[in-house]
């Protein structure tokens, strides 16, 4: 299975669920770690588990046995390593304080600017 069909797998997988708030970060010219990350929030630490099962599970149908798992015991941010594609699971709280987006300088830069607007809101 390619880069492309594999991190299509993983979408589709992360939708089946409900997964929310989909994000595909292209990386293959940005690190030899991975090609592709996928970013995704799970309404709870149970819902973040049952994402990242879900996405191992399909992936195993496939024939891609997965690399590695972490984060699955406390479960706010959970890691599917499948080589090509790095599934990164995530409650909101998670999400927003990591910001993988913006660290990978990925995001919209309106996105970007309306994020960072609400934090200094919130800060004063």
């Amino acid at each position: 299975m390619n880069a492309l069909d594999l991190q299509k797998l993983t979408v589709n997988s992360l939708e089946d669920l409900k997964g929310q708030d989909i994000v595909v970060l292209d990386v293959a010219d940005r690190t030899s770690v991975t090609d592709w990350m996928v970013v995704v929030t799970g309404t709870s630490a149970r819902h973040v588990k049952s994402l990242a099962s879900e996405v191992v599970e399909k992936s195993k149908e496939a024939g891609v046995r997965p690399l590695g798992m972490e984060g699955e015991e406390d479960g706010n941010w959970i890691l599917v390593d499948l080589g090509d594609v790095l599934a990164h699971v995530m409650t909101r709280e998670s999400r927003d304080f990591y910001a993988l987006e913006k660290l990978w300088g990925i995001a919209d830069p309106e996105e970007l600017a309306d994020s960072e607007n609400q934090d200094d809101q919130a800060a004063g």
